[in-house]
């Protein structure tokens, strides 16, 4: 097979960048204080954000999960979205507009003594920008001028900066000074009413420039509670007893940059797949990235469900229709897939209040594996009613059908699990446990 000569540029493109400045030994990190222990929040988007046609719905997220801090001095309140399938972290700024021309929370720098701006000719421009999925760029005032883009056509435009980043209030809180972020001021949305919540969001991958790199963690842990909404985030070291013992996935890493592998990501080894008790006939090399980096799977807790490739994906729906016959009734519309991935849907009457009992579905991992049941299995999709029934969706797509090579582990799928993040030994943990109950321990949401 013959390989197309974009791909050989950017190949050696990548190798180049790799062998220029991938090395941790660039830059240093701050010193963190031993643990911050801070709420997780799951916002919830109105319905009325959805469109109504087609029915291809397109690729978004009606969940969050966000997490409240200061920025600047004085400091102001700001929202961001916890992100650990991103890098740099960002913020809405209303640098280039007055703040009455719109309604979303937006960080406003003119009133931060300590913010600075990051001029293009600095070493972070030019050698911690380096994973970005499009280049920085230097703008017409000689500033790093980035430009971010999301799986779900969302985009944010703007210039990299540093100011204080405060946790737990500005007079006993935690301090991070001069955290490198971007001040957006341009983009676009593929939903309004989300990006009317957040001020802006919270790059938490293994790049140079995440917050969790910056800040020098090696190690942070979260927990989503899927009964009230409420959760918990720890920064640093989190040895408890009280919680179940984690079973630990170790890190996939790929030294040799290759085009289609983010080797900043969260990337754990999937092996197989069980509907209830039963493993899929699903072949092991289904699961392993080709030559081009394809295939990798990620935990990314700013995607809210999870992604498989076409034949995992096929395999999973067949099996699942297949022991739910008889007990669910199928969505018969073969023009209306779910956030342009999910074709499996099923109409359960409005009046119903419980779903029946449903197969398990048990992802398996490296020494590891992840259990999805009960209501997590199927989404009620807002807005969408046929005749007296609901519209309910298994909630798996097809990643493919999103132009996306790649398997993706949704937040939606890591409620009720204590999710840990050893970046010191490279690998994550997970426990099953209540994560309501995990934060009222903590002192949170009592």
């Amino acid at each position: 097979m013959k390989v197309p000569f974009f791909f050989i540029l950017n190949f050696l493109f990548l190798l180049y960048q790799h062998l220029k400045c991938f090395s941790s030994s660039n830059f240093t990190t701050q010193t963190p204080p031993p643990l911050l222990i801070l709420p997780l929040k799951t916002q919830e988007i109105s319905s009325k954000s959805f469109p109504k046609a087609p029915n291809k719905l397109p690729f978004t997220h009606n969940i969050t999960l966000t997490v409240s801090l200061s920025v600047g001095t004085p400091p102001q309140n700001v929202t961001m979205v916890l992100d650990t399938g991103s890098e740099l972290s960002w913020l809405h700024s209303n640098s280039t507009r007055p703040i009455s021309n719109s309604t979303r929370p937006v960080f406003d720098p003119t009133r931060s003594s300590s913010y600075r701006p990051i001029s293009c000719s600095s070493p972070t421009c030019r050698t911690r920008t380096q994973d970005f999925s499009i280049p920085a760029s230097c703008d017409s005032k000689n500033l790093c001028h980035a430009v971010l883009s999301y799986a779900d056509a969302t985009s944010s435009e703007g210039n990299l900066a540093m100011d204080t980043f405060t946790f737990g209030g500005s007079g006993s809180g935690s301090n991070f000074s001069d955290t490198i972020f971007g001040s957006m001021d341009s983009g676009f949305s593929s939903n309004s009413d989300e990006d009317e919540k957040t001020t802006g969001l919270m790059g938490m991958n293994r790049g140079s420039l995440s917050f969790v790199t910056q800040m020098g963690f090696k190690k942070f842990s979260y927990c989503i509670s899927s009964l009230d909404f409420s959760g918990v985030l720890l920064l640093g070291e989190s040895n408890f007893t009280f919680f179940l013992p984690l079973n630990y996935t170790p890190l996939v890493e790929i030294s040799l940059p290759l085009p289609y592998f983010d080797r900043v990501a969260y990337t754990i080894q999937l092996e197989g797949i069980k509907v209830k008790d039963k493993l899929l006939p699903i072949a092991k090399s289904v699961f392993v990235p080709d030559h081009t980096g394809a295939g990798q799977t990620m935990v990314d807790s700013g995607t809210q469900f999870t992604f498989l490739l076409g034949p995992a994906y096929t395999a999973l729906r067949n099996e699942f229709l297949n022991q739910t016959m008889g007990t669910l009734k199928v969505f018969e519309d073969q023009d209306f897939v779910f956030q342009g991935a999910m074709d499996l849907c099923y109409r359960v009457p409005i009046n119903q209040t419980r779903l029946p009992t449903l197969p398990s579905v048990s992802l398996v991992f490296r020494g590891a594996e992840i259990t999805v049941s009960g209501e997590r299995l199927l989404y009620r999709v807002p807005g969408e009613i046929r005749e007296k029934d609901s519209i309910h969706c298994f909630t798996f797509g097809n990643s493919e059908l999103l132009a996306i090579e790649a398997y993706i582990i949704g937040h939606h799928h890591q409620q009720n699990v204590w999710v840990e993040y050893d970046l010191e030994k490279s690998r994550i943990g997970f426990a099953q446990v209540r994560c309501d109950l995990a934060s009222q321990r903590f002192g949170l949401f009592r």
